[in-house]
């Protein structure tokens, strides 16, 4: 009577399981955050969540009964510890924004590979799970190894996700492990209890939040710099004005002689160059923001690196230079933020931004006047 209350109750939460995970596929399919490579990770997650829960149904269903059932004990047993890890590989397929995918990713889709095959070839021998003649399922002696590919695909998708919310300056990354805790937590315990059932539930649960925390970064950055938008700048200012730092202002010198030169294509690969170099100097240091078309700003959390931060900045846009050889010269300026207001604080930057640009187009015809020989 008990197994049959258990067995009910795992219905019951597999059914929730399966609508929440549905909802997601609608959510994720209208999403606007998401570009295709994005929804297809996710598409992929959801449905592979999906489908193991259906298959851990399958496998309560048909253990213990007749023998004749034996082969789908063992199909829904191979594909349930076999799918597993690919679960998470789908998820960091999901945090790389770039349509290529790097060789870190690869090489892990490969250790799946030779983990289904693995799996296969040792169901003869039980070395993971076994199933007997009269069809009863138990676990083999080397059972581990399903555990240890299953924790070795959410520290992947811990550090893939850590080194993604750093390079898109995402200050809740903390949140990551708190999140990988609680899966590695549950997942100890149902490998102590195995009939609780609970991990698939667990597991949906995670890639709802998951999803919650990547379109909650990726609603903070700019789509063509990769830098943080304007909302997440305003936002930021005001936590600021309490705390101190300095106010960093950018502005690409000349850009509309680009756009009408070489074209917008090419404006928008110099913009994109300008913020790549902005990070690179910058990031480490503080918050950096695409404000308008060809305004950047960075919010430094201590005024000590301004100086080489600048330096820095210069140094990279050289170095860019040599490959994207349009790519114009950019005036800054900066004021501490005190507590005053920031629309005050951001006159005075721009002031000193403006008075860079004056005083580098003076050096450049003076310059122009000196080799031509003009007085």
């Amino acid at each position: 009577m008990k197994c049959l209350t258990m067995n009910g109750y795992f219905y019951v939460l597999t059914a929730i399981d399966l609508f929440v995970l549905s909802f997601m596929c609608i959510l994720t399919k209208f999403s606007e955050s998401l570009n295709k490579k994005q929804k297809r990770g996710f598409f992929l997650a959801f449905a592979l969540i999906a489908g193991i829960s259906v298959l851990e149904v399958v496998t309560l269903a048909v253990d213990g009964a007749p023998a004749g059932y034996r082969w789908l004990n063992i199909l829904s047993n191979y594909l349930g510890f076999g799918l597993s890890p690919a679960v998470s590989l789908c998820l960091v397929y999901v945090m790389d924004r770039k349509k290529m995918v790097n060789f870190w990713f690869r090489a892990a889709v490969c250790c799946e590979g030779c983990y289904l095959l693995f799996l296969a070839l040792s169901i003869p021998a039980g070395l993971v799970f076994s199933v007997s003649e009269d069809n009863v399922y138990s676990r083999g002696p080397y059972f581990c190894i399903y555990i240890l590919m299953y924790l070795a695909a959410i520290v992947y998708l811990s550090a893939s996700t850590i080194v993604t919310a750093r390079e898109f300056q995402n200050r809740s990354r903390v949140l990551i492990y708190p999140l990988m805790l609680f899966l590695t937590i549950e997942t100890i315990i149902q490998v102590a209890l195995p009939s609780l059932h609970v991990t698939w539930l667990c597991v949906t649960l995670l890639s709802v939040l998951y999803f919650i925390y990547c379109s909650e970064m990726w609603n903070q950055l700019d789509a063509l710099t990769g830098l943080l938008n304007q909302n997440s700048y305003l936002n930021r200012t005001a936590e600021m004005r309490r705390s101190g730092g300095v106010l960093v202002v950018f502005d690409v010198d000349d850009f509309k002689q680009v756009n009408d030169r070489y074209g917008h294509l090419q404006g928008d690969v110099c913009l994109a160059e300008i913020a790549h170099c902005i990070k690179k100097a910058y990031a480490h240091c503080g918050y950096c923001y695409r404000i308008g078309g060809d305004e950047f700003c960075v919010l430094l959390e201590n005024a000590d690196r301004e100086a080489w931060c600048a330096q820095e900045f210069e140094r990279w846009l050289a170095l860019r230079r040599e490959v994207v050889h349009c790519l114009p010269r950019v005036s800054l300026g900066s004021a501490p933020i005190s507590g005053e207001d920031l629309l005050a604080v951001k006159d005075q930057a721009d002031r000193e931004m403006y008075r860079c640009k004056k005083a580098r187009k003076a050096a450049a015809a003076a310059m122009e006047r000196a080799e031509s020989g003009r007085p």
